[in-house]
């Protein structure tokens, strides 16, 4: 039985992490959002958003592509205005990639569209459903396999 539900666990989780299931995802939310913002760029800008200016080589291993990758997609960003390069203060050979103003609000948008997103798929669910959810997941991201 506890197996079971491991089992159970594992595969909702290969759906999730699945790279095509992601990239139907953020389709989804860049839809409308200008020409340099889809599926390919959207990883980049939003793990700028979560760890702050980083390297392109630095951000490849979050974005699961290489570095030459990660630099394609950060020059469209770049010429749309959503990010820009800034010297390393600890490296000025190398560049940081950082996010705008406009970057910002931009990935604001997509977080409430995320948000949004989620939400209305769980529409149907009873009352305390998804909160129960909510907190279980976040427990399990800190306790769980991935922590």
């Amino acid at each position: 039985m506890e197996n079971e539900v491991g089992h159970e666990i594992a595969d909702a989780l290969g759906i999730l992490l699945k790279r095509t299931t992601r990239a139907q995802l953020h389709k989804r939310l860049t839809e409308g959002m200008g020409e340099a913002l889809d599926e390919l760029t959207y990883p980049v800008l939003s793990a700028l958003a979560r760890t702050g200016p980083r390297s392109a080589a630095d951000l490849a291993p979050d974005v699961g592509i290489d570095r030459s990758g990660v630099t394609r997609r950060a020059s469209r960003l770049e010429a749309a205005g959503l990010i820009r390069r800034e010297a390393d203060p600890a490296d000025r050979r190398a560049h940081l990639l950082v996010l705008t103003e406009e970057g910002r609000s931009a990935v604001a948008e997509l977080r409430a569209r995320l948000a949004a997103h989620i939400m209305a798929s769980l529409s149907s669910w009873a009352p305390g459903e998804a909160e129960r959810f909510a907190g279980d997941l976040r427990r399990f991201t800190a306790e769980g396999p991935f922590a």
